[in-house]
Parts: structure tokens; C-alpha cells; sequence
């Protein structure tokens, strides 16, 4: 696993229920590996955005933002947010129909 270089991001990581934040690992990886993968994003920035894990191409600026998080008020759910603006969730939902819920 991919060292957290932002301590307050490890600390957000910290608070998550253990059954959650294995999950959101799991997603932290793929991201990162996606990344790496996809020609032109290059190295990811990982950041809090709104107090959520987030992942920018901070020095490509080729894409959006991707968040991660989990919820209280939802505590068996954890979730992916992407900019709206974007046609990413449209694209999740003819790629992976029943995996996700938009």
C-alpha cells in the first residue's frame, strides 16, 4: 500500500470504522493505480478536499477531482464523488450498471 504523505489525510483515514476504511483502501489503490496506468495523468496529489480524502493531477491537470468518504448518517455505505460537470458518472453507468449507485 501507498504510503499517505499527508498526515491529516492518514488522520481522516484513522476514523473510519475498520470494515469502511479497508474498503476505501481498496479504493485509495485503485485510484492510484488507474492513474499510473492512464498516459498524461501524471503523479496524483492526495489532499482533503471538504474534509474528505481527494485526488487531484495536480501537476498534469488533466482531469477532475475524485473524492472518497464515508458517512455516519449511511454507515454501512461508503462513497466515490466526481464533478458533476463531468460525463465520468454517465460512463460508470453503462460500464458498471449493478456495481454501483448513482
Amino acid at each position: 500500500m501507498k504510503p499517505f504523505n499527508d498526515p491529516a489525510v492518514a488522520k481522516v483515514f484513522a476514523t473510519y470504522p475498520t470494515n469502511i476504511r479497508e474498503k476505501l483502501l481498496v479504493l485509495r489503490v485503485l485510484i492510484f493505480e488507474t492513474a499510473a496506468a492512464t498516459q498524461g495523468v501524471g503523479e496524483l496529489e492526495e489532499t482533503l478536499k471538504w474534509g474528505e480524502p481527494a485526488y487531484i493531477t495536480a501537476s498534469s491537470k488533466s482531469g477532475s477531482t475524485v473524492r472518497i468518504d464515508w458517512k455516519k448518517s449511511a454507515p454501512t455505505q461508503y462513497a466515490m464523488y466526481f464533478n458533476y460537470q463531468t460525463n465520468l458518472i454517465e460512463t460508470f453507468k453503462v460500464l458498471f450498471p449493478n456495481e454501483f449507485r448513482f
